[in-house]
């Protein structure tokens, strides 16, 4: 891997001259176990409420739950469980 050079004093793993550049983490990607927990947990839980899953697997009015079609309940309950990572992850400084 080739890392961008300054010019700069000699260092011991550098040619003379050239001092490598530390390469900043992108800010896109967890840096910690709990945020790719939070982050994997919260995909599912928003994977859940998509078409795919929601007009194949569970597009039925019956059984009704909480006077709400099952798949209002179902939807709710998906949202549910990604606000409260999401809540989870403002607990953990994520």
């Amino acid at each position: 891997m080739r890392y961008p050079f300054v010019q700069s004093e000699t260092h011991a793993h550098a040619r003379p001259g050239r001092t490598p550049m530390k390469i900043p983490r992108s800010h896109f990607l967890p840096r910690t176990r709990n945020g790719w927990t939070a982050t994997i947990a919260f995909l599912v839980a928003m994977a859940l409420a998509q078409p795919p899953i929601v007009h194949g697997l569970v597009n039925r009015v019956e059984p009704w739950i909480l006077g709400m079609p099952f798949l209002f309940a179902y939807l709710l309950g998906a949202y549910l469980v990604g606000i409260a990572v999401l809540i989870w992850a403002l607990g953990r400084n994520v």
